[in-house]
């Protein structure tokens, strides 16, 4: 992944330094294990351990590669000039390059996903803390972007905590699911290598073991793991979408923060742009992107093939390095993120007292008006308004059917705006808790 969206913690899982480090742990640990089973002798394995503080020489592993072809036994040549080829002659005894690949991957893919439960945790909080503070702050409700009813700030701010936290509960049941690791050997049947061996390693390396591999671990794993970064990333997506609307000229009820010196414009200084959330909203088009390949991957031929590596290579490193950093960038957002609560009850009068006309109708019907004709009486009176910019509660007051169902009080009182959010206490009390 480019620089410009990565950061360092999460770089560092995927480089050739922490990749090589991991391969160097199963082989030591798959050392200790049949040491303990008495297949290799216990000085081998001591031997391998030598190695443990010794910073392996990506350049060198790569020299050896381009004449073996082979990116395993290229490391293992390079670790035996480490430990000396009589003592690691017993090194990767029984196991196959996938024992050490696919149990690689899926320490890196648990350590990113450490690393993205806790962005998580930090973007929800950033979402509790903004919804508690504009809980009762009225916006209008738009479906299909037009005026509907009243709702609230805080409403919109807590419905995308929820959208976070069924992502964070997705997110921890991803790492569980991909905490696998597999040391069975040549098409999966520990015909050369006990099972304890792969206990053992597994318990070290915080994983658990597989309870059938071929030669692989299956990738139907590794496809719910990057379905969770999609649809993770889509939830992005859709809080920035949300954001980009609300910083739009002729709305300006909410905007990302904009920083002294910032210049939105190579031509237009008047400009403020919603770059970041727009930044967003591509970002999780790159994430969703590694989705369909690994769904892909988890049809492999027979015990094993390699079709699913040159994917991972990629995917691995790209997806969870961006989903990172847009996690990172959107906390960012929502805390210095402005809102303009005079420009929501502006936008919201803007038709005056249109949005009530659900009230309207319904108290007609209770009044023992068909649903036909008082849908009628109050569509035609609401038409004035969009058409004219008059006065919607006037607009019916002067309708003589109207008035001939309803009082001027009763009219009047359905235009009390705190009609509309005398649930919020209950839906915040569901979202949060008590």
């Amino acid at each position: 992944m480019i620089p410009r969206y990565s950061r360092p913690d999460m770089v560092a899982i995927w480089s050739p330094e922490t990749k090589f480090r991991i391969w160097y742990e199963i082989e030591a640990h798959a050392c200790d294990a049949m040491a303990d089973l008495g297949v290799i002798p216990r000085e081998n394995a001591e031997a391998v351990w030598k190695a443990k503080d010794v910073e392996f020489d990506v350049a060198r592993i790569d020299e050896i590669e381009a004449v073996t072809k082979h990116d395993v036994i290229a490391f293992l040549t390079h670790l035996a000039e480490h430990v000396g080829s009589e003592e690691a002659r017993f090194v990767h005894q029984g196991m196959t390059s996938s024992d050490v690949l696919d149990t690689c991957f899926n320490v890196q893919l648990t350590r990113a996903a450490d690393i993205l439960i806790a962005d998580l945790e930090g973007l929800l909080a950033a979402l509790k803390r903004r919804a508690m503070e504009h809980k009762n702050t009225v916006r209008i409700g738009r479906s299909h972007g037009i005026h509907a009813e009243p709702t609230t700030m805080g409403l919109t701010f807590a419905r995308f905590y929820a959208e976070m936290d069924r992502n964070l509960s997705r997110m921890r049941d991803a790492r569980a699911e991909i905490a696998t690791g597999a040391i069975s050997g040549a098409v999966g049947t520990f015909a050369n290598i006990d099972p304890a061996v792969e206990e053992h390693v597994c318990d070290k390396l915080g994983l658990v073991p597989e309870p059938i591999s071929t030669q692989v671990i299956p990738r139907d794993r590794h496809a719910a793991f990057f379905a969770t970064l999609g649809v993770i990333a889509s939830s992005i997506e859709n809080i920035a979408i949300e954001i980009r609307h609300m910083q739009r000229t002729e709305v300006l009820e909410g905007a990302e923060f904009f920083s002294m010196g910032q210049k939105g414009s190579s031509a237009m200084p008047h400009k403020k742009n919603p770059v970041l959330t727009e930044n967003l909203t591509g970002l999780a088009r790159m994430v969703r992107a590694s989705v369909i390949p690994a769904m892909e991957n988890v049809a492999l031929w027979h015990e094993r093939d390699i079709s699913h590596s040159s994917v991972e290579r990629m995917i691995g490193p790209d997806a969870t390095i961006t989903l990172d950093f847009a996690l990172a960038r959107l906390t960012g957002v929502i805390d210095k993120m402005l809102i303009f609560p005079e420009n929501m009850i502006e936008n919201m009068n803007k038709f005056p007292g249109l949005v009530m006309s659900q009230r309207v109708l319904l108290a007609l019907t209770q009044a023992g008006v068909s649903r036909e004709d008082a849908y009628a009486m109050v569509q035609r009176n609401a038409l004035k308004v969009w058409e004219h910019r008059t006065d919607f509660k006037e607009e019916l007051l002067a309708d003589a059917d109207v008035t001939a169902a309803l009082s001027p009080a009763e009219i009047e009182e359905k235009f009390d705006l705190g009609y509309h959010t005398k649930h919020v206490d209950t839906i915040f009390a569901r979202v949060f808790g008590e």
